[in-house]
């Protein structure tokens, strides 16, 4: 199409995303592997010409999806807000949808200025697998004790250093996290969600907790246990990492509104 209109002036467009992780290699643009950023930067290009650098609220890992994924770019192109959801929507894969476009103040950073961050992870508990669910949820058939874990989940509640539920390979400053709320609830149908509420989270955080706290459900951890793992430090005393399809980025919170009128 061409540059839809130029200006002086960078404008600052934040996307909310919504993405099936299934068929990309994560978050961040990665050479000759699909990814969530890659892909949406290239269909920009495709609509104005013009190359951005999409900044996303944090990187998600493959496999993993997302409900709420906040992104901003800066961009010199005219196009309306509606217009630049359409023109995206219209070339992007289905597994990929933008679900709202707002422009902000220049200052405004979808990764600095998050406050908080909600991840959702699913399990369903049945006999069998569905077919239905294949994709989104971690199938465990074995009965689970919920309230055990229920118990044990607790003991995340403020913050610690969560070293314990801590993958390595990527540096950051510090493993104290503050943790809000996590709460579990099962439906009659054997789905199980689990929701936390922190504000950040360690790369593969959720997936070593909710791989830890299912051990204590199967009975092979106690929740005494759990209160030693989550001291110790130490992510070799943690249970397995749970698999990245039942995991989904909810939604990311900030402090205060930088919308434009």
């Amino acid at each position: 199409m061409g540059f839809a209109g130029l200006k002086e002036a960078m404008r600052n467009i934040k996307l909310l995303i919504e993405y099936d992780g299934t068929n990309y290699s994560g978050w961040q643009l990665q050479l000759q592997k699909p990814t969530i950023q890659g892909t949406i930067e290239e269909k920009w290009k495709q609509i104005t010409g013009e190359k951005i650098h999409l900044i996303g609220s944090g990187r998600t890992d493959a496999g993993v999806h997302a409900i709420g994924q906040v992104a901003h770019f800066k961009t010199q192109s005219l196009l309306s807000l509606q217009a630049i959801q359409r023109a995206l929507n219209s070339l992007l894969p289905p597994d990929i949808v933008i679900k709202e476009v707002k422009e902000m103040e220049s200052d405004f950073h979808a990764r600095k200025m998050a406050t908080r961050k909600v991840y959702e992870y699913r399990i369903l508990n049945t006999p069998l697998p569905s077919v239905f669910h294949r994709g989104y949820v971690w199938h465990i058939p074995q009965p689970l004790d919920l309230e055990k874990v229920k118990k044990a989940t607790q003991l995340l509640i403020g913050k610690h250093d969560f070293s314990s539920f801590r993958s390595t390979g990527t540096p950051t400053k510090t493993t104290l996290r503050e943790v809000y709320r996590a709460a579990w609830r099962r439906n009659p149908n054997g789905l199980i969600r689990f929701e936390i509420e922190a504000n950040g989270f360690l790369k593969q955080m959720v997936r070593a907790i909710v791989g830890t706290l299912i051990e204590v459900g199967r009975g092979k951890i106690a929740v005494e246990d759990f209160q030693k793992i989550l001291e110790a430090k130490d992510r070799s005393r943690a249970g397995p990492t749970a698999p990245a399809q039942g995991l989904f980025l909810k939604e990311v919170k900030y402090k205060k509104s930088w919308d434009i009128d």
